[in-house]
């Protein structure tokens, strides 16, 4: 096991001990921060599910009110006057024969693809291009909808908005934003992640979904937070 540096030891001892509240370890984390890029603040939550079971699986989305920190590109999958509103709403590229030829030979610069309804059909030749990628439109990600929604769905995904799913050790892995923000603003990032999984407890895990809580950046420490604290958040 490769020894910590000096400066990641240094920012273990200004973090300190013990669970924090949210907004007490994000100041912690800003306080400890030695990186000199802007590092990304991440949220970890251990859960009780079991994700071999399908009533146990979490998968949603979580819009952050002040973004990830990242400019996001947005691909729009749909014809006629859904198409002419995603140019008008600021979509980044809206398919056509071109595109999808692009698609097929192993292009991707985009973050989130949007389809209507109508278009599923027409881009399921694309699903084992963008599926291996994340980039399939799901309607239980709230990136299949009719057209006149497009504006809507543009704005959010433009603004900012992280996918919440387990991983095969019962973990969520979510973004909240940079180090560079504002106290207020992760805070108010972390708020509608919390809110959004607290929301969506799948039905076949039985008390209490979290067992655990950190929050960290890209080089720094674990943070544990204060559990019952966290569970507490709620978006207004």
């Amino acid at each position: 096991m490769s020894k910590r540096g000096k400066k990641y030891m240094a920012a273990v001892k200004a973090v300190g001990e013990g669970p924090k509240k949210p907004g007490e370890a994000i100041a912690a984390a800003k306080k400890a921060a030695y990186a000199k890029f802007d590092e990304t603040v991440e949220l970890h939550l251990l859960t009780a599910a079991d994700p071999r079971h399908a009533d146990q699986q979490l998968r949603e989305v979580a819009t952050l009110p002040h973004g990830t920190g990242k400019k996001v590109r947005v691909m729009v999958f749909a014809e006629g006057e859904g198409a002419r509103a995603a140019r008008d709403s600021g979509a980044d590229y809206v398919i056509d024969e071109a595109t999808t030829k692009r698609i097929e030979e192993g292009w991707s610069d985009f973050e989130v693809a949007i389809a209507t309804p109508d278009m599923m059909g027409k881009i399921g030749r694309l699903g084992r291009f963008l599926g291996r990628k994340g980039l399939m439109p799901n309607p239980r990600t709230g990136t299949v909808v009719q057209a006149q929604d497009l504006p809507r769905a543009i704005s959010e995904a433009k603004k900012g908005r992280v996918e919440l799913k387990m991983d095969k050790t019962s973990i969520i892995h979510a973004p909240i934003g940079k180090l560079s923000f504002e106290e207020k603003a992760l805070m108010e990032n972390l708020t509608s992640v919390v809110s959004t999984i607290n929301r969506a407890k799948p039905s076949g895990v039985k008390g209490a979904f979290l067992k655990s809580a950190t929050l960290t950046t890209t080089m720094g420490p674990g943070i544990r937070l204060d559990l019952p604290a966290l569970q507490e958040l709620q978006v207004e």
